[in-house]
């Protein structure tokens, strides 16, 4: 069982501002609005060799702007049963409020251990005012500053104090696959993290802009944990009205920018927006796996898939590799289904090509298809190698870079997909000068007879003072009159 951390408190003491503290990144959203967090926000937090989680929630005795009220308190009550220690944050500037004393009589009736935390503390001398808080008789109180940092090792040092007694293991497991689910305002987002995990992790309306944080949700399935990252609905830039709307688009991208695979949500009974665009390009732009996601597919019916999958590979023609999944959400129809075809994608962008076989589909693209003359040259290809995953990077070593134009770049992508294990993700591919510290690999001199050509047609085209300086005899270049463009090896 994974040991939790809650930090509660009524609105605006600065818990989100604490929980970025002592995670030590920006995080949850922090906004002098009262109500800006609803959902349960998590970091899972190391500190002297014990892991655990750290989740802040929304303020307690708030009536939120979209009437989400009992949403909210839902999602405290749930981090306050799940949880093996409670921080209680209070406002030493404000002092002692009735809505503090509510809370902390709500919180009398848990057999818990709470660590009252006197937040704003920004100087030893604003420590004073904190000392009302003891008549809460829920034990001492921690002076901190989560703008300043003040007090962070001290409160940390408790909270392990406390954990260790307790009879929960420390050790939080590795996930092995980070998803980010992203996608416009009520696509079913939040509603599939829910049906994911089997319970009530995500504050589900018809509201739009529901979900305002990015919020990681730990599950685990076939003895793996995997992270779903449930983002806020995307919308056009010049549509957005406030510093917390900013900061969620902000803070989707960046979930976009630190998952292994992105799950682009699309509502069936929509067609396709320009920001649905906007986020594919931004998607592709960060070399992601990427699954475009129909939800409510049942509202659609009978209509075949077909005919909407065809509508999708029009509206994104440069992404025709990507895989469609067509879900139902709110029964949970397809689900988990999706979640193992996003496996499979991050299975194959951590594929390794060897050097031999990359050269044989370059071989054989340039051989179908040689890429025109520019600048009164024909291009060259010399030899390319794999050399990165998670995305797969290949780089091809040419005899000019700017030969070769990005229609041709995307053909040369194309046969990668096609003849290559890499046919559902995206390849990030450099052209590159040749220099003469350059090597071809070992592995691309064993592949085959045609190879051991290539090989003895390069030494035969050397400029005669190169063959001079080893030889002493200039060496006589073969005719390539009418010959196509080939991977030529350096040797």
């Amino acid at each position: 069982m994974a040991v939790s951390v809650a930090i509660v408190g009524r609105p605006n003491v600065g818990k989100s501002s604490l929980f970025n503290m002592l995670a030590g990144k920006r995080i949850a959203i922090v906004e002098p609005t009262a109500g800006v967090t609803r959902d349960r926000v998590s970091f899972i937090l190391t500190a002297k060799d014990l892991s655990f989680e750290l989740v802040d929630t929304g303020g307690m005795g708030i009536q939120d702007s979209a009437n989400l009220t009992k949403h909210v308190e839902g999602q405290i009550e749930t981090a306050i049963d799940q949880a093996q220690v409670i921080l209680f944050v209070l406002d030493a500037r404000s002092g002692l409020t009735p809505l503090d004393e509510r809370v902390a009589d709500h919180l009398r009736g848990i057999s818990k251990p709470i660590l009252c935390v006197a937040n704003k503390c920004d100087a030893p001398h604003f420590d004073s005012q904190a000392a009302e808080f003891h008549r809460l008789g829920l034990g001492p109180v921690i002076c901190v500053s989560a703008h300043q940092k003040r007090g962070r090792n001290e409160l940390l040092g408790l909270i392990v104090k406390h954990l260790a007694s307790t009879e929960y293991g420390t050790v939080v497991a590795e996930p092995a696959m980070k998803i980010a689910i992203v996608g416009r305002r009520n696509a079913g987002k939040s509603t599939f993290i829910n049906s994911l995990v089997q319970e009530e992790r995500m504050i589900v309306s018809e509201v739009p802009g529901t979900t305002r944080d990015s919020v990681d949700v730990r599950l685990e399935r076939d003895g793996k944990v995997f992270i779903a990252i449930d983002t806020a609905g995307v919308r056009r830039k010049k549509s957005i009205g406030s510093d917390i709307e900013f900061y969620s688009m902000a803070r989707a991208e960046r979930s976009i920018r630190r998952a292994d695979v992105v799950l682009h949500f699309l509502d069936a009974r929509l067609s396709i927006s320009k920001v649905d665009k906007q986020l594919a390009e931004y998607v592709l732009q960060q070399y992601k796996p990427a699954i475009f996601v129909v939800n409510k597919w049942d509202l659609m019916r009978p209509m075949a898939t077909g005919t909407l999958g065809d509508y999708i590979r029009a509206t994104f023609p440069n992404l025709d590799f990507v895989p469609i999944s067509f879900i139902t959400a709110k029964s949970g129809r397809n689900v988990y289904a999706t979640l193992n075809l996003a496996q499979n994608l991050f299975k194959q962008a951590g594929t390794r090509v060897s050097t031999g076989d990359l050269n044989r589909v370059v071989r054989e693209a340039l051989a179908a298809q040689s890429p025109p003359m520019r600048q009164n040259r024909r291009p060259k290809i010399y030899y390319g190698t794999q050399v990165a995953t998670h995305p797969p990077t290949i780089v091809l070593i040419t005899n000019g870079p700017e030969l070769f134009d990005p229609p041709y770049q995307r053909y040369l992508l194309k046969a990668f997909r096609d003849r290559l294990p890499l046919t559902d993700v995206p390849i990030k591919l450099h052209l590159r000068h040749k220099n003469r510290s350059d090597r071809v690999p070992s592995e691309s001199l064993e592949d085959s007879d045609s190879d051991a050509r290539l090989v003895r047609a390069e030494a035969a085209t050397q400029p005669p003072d190169r063959a001079r300086r080893r030889s002493g005899k200039p060496k006589q270049a073969k005719s390539r009159k009418g010959q196509k463009s080939e991977v030529w090896k350096d040797i």
